[in-house]
């Protein structure tokens, strides 16, 4: 890392991150792998890998495959549950020197809800041991809506308002709510989630895309259709994150085919407070790390003493 007096921090709630690099969920499981590779102090934050209330198996069939300037996954939220979560990975979260953030999904709000206060209990008793491994809950609203026949609870509004209100009430920790590109209506579903008490958003999720097989003649997934995410997606998720900075006054943090420090000073510039980091991850090892260093060496060349001199500048 370069030694610096950069002004590199950002800050969510009262949540502060050092730098804006913050690796996404799903891309990096609960970082015990990369810490290997690197030292994970020098990110902002991890995003650890989604989980549910309940243990799941994920999709079968081929889960992942690459695409022109990006990748398409399929690989259904495989997860330990959240207590596994809570038993098996917080003890090393607890010794890391960055932002956890824990990225719930579900299928019913009472799955958000019971997940939501098992993450909260376990972080209240920690705290009162004079420990702590959560920083901050990311609420995954593109989950399918069991009980509404599989529909996002992103797509809709009205739909996303009672999860998100539910999730609030039902935890102390800061919340940040993971929004789908597929919403009908990304701005307005960024302002309800403000109105509901969310500390920030976060945006975009995977945009939905398909493969076929033309010598099986059949979809590459299973499932058919998979969450298509890498360079390709990154300018309609910088367009999207500017529309919601116009339209919120909490940090939305962005993320969509970022590689390179220039791409992430872009969606500073958009107005994001911070990014994430996802599809990079599987192509460079050391993605974070070369990122921050990058980040702070466009600062020095530009001149940029502080983040916040750029920061929406458009």
């Amino acid at each position: 890392m370069i030694e610096t007096t950069l002004d590199t921090a950002c800050h969510i709630g009262e949540v502060t991150f050092k730098n804006p690099v913050v690796m996404a969920s799903g891309t990096f499981g609960f970082g015990k792998e990369y810490g290997k590779l690197y030292d994970l102090s020098k990110l902002g934050g991890v995003s650890g890998k989604g989980i549910t209330l309940h243990p799941k198996s994920g999709n079968s069939g081929i889960r992942v495959h690459e695409t022109p300037s990006g990748m398409l996954n399929s690989v259904g939220l495989e997860n330990p549950g959240v207590q596994a979560f809570l038993d098996e990975e917080c003890a090393f979260w607890e010794t890391l020197d960055t932002v956890r953030i824990v990225n719930l999904g579900g299928g019913t709000i009472q799955d958000y809800v019971d997940g939501a206060r098992l993450i909260d209990d376990d972080s209240q008793k920690r705290q009162s041991e004079g420990r702590k491994a959560v920083d901050l809950v990311e609420l995954n609203i593109s989950c399918p809506n069991v009980k509404a026949g599989g529909m996002a609870y992103g797509i809709k509004t009205c739909i996303a308002r009672e999860v998100v209100r539910e999730v609030r009430a039902a935890t102390t920790l800061p919340l940040m709510v993971k929004l789908s590109p597929n919403a009908e209506d990304i701005a307005d579903m960024a302002r309800m989630c403000e109105e509901e008490g969310a500390e920030a958003v976060s945006l975009i999720n995977t945009l939905s895309g398909m493969k076929i097989d033309v010598r099986k003649r059949r979809s590459v997934f299973e499932n058919l259709y998979a969450g298509l995410s890498g360079p390709a997606v990154k300018p309609i998720a910088l367009r999207m994150v500017h529309q919601v900075c116009q339209r919120v006054n909490i940090p939305v943090v962005g993320m969509g085919g970022i590689s390179s420090a220039e791409d992430m000073i872009e969606f500073i510039m958009a107005g994001a407070e911070a990014v994430q980091v996802g599809t990079y991850n599987f192509v460079n090892g050391q993605a974070g790390a070369d990122l921050a260093e990058g980040l702070e060496r466009f600062m020095l060349e530009e001149g940029i003493r502080s983040l916040n001199e750029i920061r929406g500048i458009l």
